[in-house]
């Protein structure tokens, strides 16, 4: 087995030293000069494959840039590289699991090499600010140490636990599943990216991985790194294209064995309809594993600390720029503390300065065009569910960069039951809701169809405990912000609408990618 340290997550950096910002700076400009403007092709069975279509990446910051672009792949090419996979699959399957977990080890320390690389490109690609791009790839690394050690427990037959029987040997074996498909969002376009494929690959599975439109070099970026680091040819396919071409395609064959996917309700729902319908020729049921999303709220009672309550809040909500699906998109607020909270909220947030990723803005622009419009509709929608106490406009432009510049946006006494309070808006843009008491609050916290993340800022015991009880959350925080799990110390996933709870980042995901078999011998 494998002689590895004790997992321990990686620690931020602190970027109040003047020696942080000036590497990062220095990471902005080696990335400008080697990986602004380049070119990544589609990898099927290890070889570089162009393609006559591309897909660009612009500046989220400042539109007129073009980051650089990727192929675009085509439904042959995911036939291709599906049946590419599977050949693969029959070598990689038989390698030990230690093995699988070295590369895995390899790339970590390769990615811990090029961190601020890493975190550059996000900053240029996505729009993350320093603090935001470093958590992240803090916990891409994070990903691969954690699944590399965890995939330990899974090697060799009798690995799960079976009551002794007499005159007979009994064990269960952890096998992979096959070729699965794996597509990925741009909000976390390094940490989930890698997490989504280093998790399977190392169960001894292959992964087709389709990133993000947006976020295609980031993804290729990774791609090289767990090239570099050794795996064998045909067991990570990267194959960048449109989602309702390429991923359709693959969801809906008989060879895709298992569909991993964050991203939207809308599509989540879509895919696990298509997957469960089976397809001529294909002989399992497809295994999917989802994280679409919440409308995650924070509770706050009249006994919390409420500078403290504040601090969590406006974290919570504005962390790049609320494009989080854990990010708080309601403020809870019990009616004897709700001016004073509120009025806080609103003092802390106006103070957030707006611009790039590359200035270390506190707020910067979200993705896309799609996004940027679809923020606008709830922005327009918000004078009539609510009061506008701070932004709700969209100025598209900031410091002369014309950009998908959202103000960040608070709109108080907003209805339970209101669009605002119901649906998912992924932006800056929070509704405050007024609650009667305690017991109101929680009612009004558990009143949306998404269980993803949740908080409460109390002093009362009982309330906190009630709250681990009753709160339908998969991720639940009291007294901090609600976003921000760390890999193997808040297993990160949640359930109703928000997904299948399969907790990324905790002790059994990797079950997800394997099937068990009991053998028996008769002595």
């Amino acid at each position: 087995m494998i002689k590895v340290q004790e997992y321990r997550p990686q620690p931020f950096t602190d970027f109040t030293k003047e020696e942080n910002v000036k590497a990062y700076h220095e990471a902005l400009a080696k990335v400008r000069k080697e990986l602004v403007g380049k070119h990544y092709p589609l990898i099927i069975d290890g070889k570089e494959v162009d393609t006559e279509g591309k897909i660009q990446s612009l500046n989220p910051c400042d539109t007129s840039e073009v980051v650089g672009t990727t192929a675009k792949a085509t439904i042959g090419d995911a036939e291709h590289a599906l049946q590419g996979a599977w050949k693969a699959f029959e070598s990689w399957k038989k390698w030990d699991m230690d093995a699988r977990a070295r590369i895995l080890l390899k790339a970590s320390a390769i990615l811990k090499r090029r961190r601020l690389e890493a975190c550059a490109l996000m900053s240029i690609e996505v729009g993350k600010n320093y603090a935001e791009a470093d958590v992240e790839v803090a916990e891409a690394i994070d990903f691969l140490e954690y699944y590399a050690r965890s995939a330990m427990k899974y090697a060799g037959f009798g690995s799960s636990e079976t009551t002794w029987f007499e005159g007979e040997e009994n064990g269960l074996m952890s096998i992979p599943l096959g070729v699965g498909v794996s597509i990925s969002p741009w909000n976390f376009p390094c940490a989930i990216f890698i997490g989504m494929a280093a998790a399977p690959i190392v169960a001894g599975n292959c992964v087709i991985v389709k990133p993000a439109e947006d976020a295609g070099l980031i993804a290729g970026f990774m791609v090289d790194i767990m090239r570099e680091a050794g795996l064998p040819a045909g067991v990570l396919q990267f194959l960048p294209g449109v989602g309702k071409e390429v991923g359709e395609y693959l969801v809906n064959h008989a060879k895709t064995r298992f569909i991993t996917f964050t991203g939207s309700r809308a599509v989540g729902l879509h895919i696990n309809e298509v997957a469960a319908k089976v397809q001529p020729g294909q002989k399992w049921i497809k295994r999917v594993v989802m994280e679409l999303g919440g409308k995650d709220g924070l509770i706050v009672d009249e006994t919390a600390d409420l500078d403290n309550a504040i601090t969590a809040a406006v974290q919570g909500a504005f962390g790049f720029n609320g494009q989080k699906c854990s990010a708080m998109s309601r403020l809870i607020v019990v009616d004897s503390v709700y001016d004073e909270v509120v009025n806080g909220f609103v003092e802390r947030a106006r103070a957030l300065k707006m611009g790039t990723g590359e200035e270390n803005a506190n707020v910067t622009a979200v993705v896309n065009e799609m996004s940027f419009n679809k923020i606008k509709t709830y922005l327009e929608l918000a004078p009539q569910e609510g009061k506008v106490l701070l932004g709700g406009e969209a100025p598209g432009e900031c410091g002369g960069k014309k950009g998908y510049y959202v103000q960040p946006t608070i709109v108080g006494d907003v209805d339970r039951n209101s669009r605002l309070a119901q649906e998912e808006i992924f932006g800056p843009v929070v509704a405050v809701l007024r609650a009667k008491d305690w017991q109101d609050a929680l009612d009004i916290a558990n009143s949306t169809e998404y269980g993803l993340t949740g908080g409460v800022c109390s002093s009362k015991r009982e309330r906190l405990e009630q709250a681990r009880a009753e709160f339908e959350v998969g991720n639940l925080y009291f007294n901090r912000k609600i976003t921000g799990a760390i890999v193997g110390v808040q297993p990160f996933g949640g359930y109703n609408m928000s997904g299948t709870d399969s907790k990324a980042g905790g002790p059994d995901y990797l079950a997800n990618f394997m099937q068990l078999k009991t053998v028996t011998e008769r002595w």
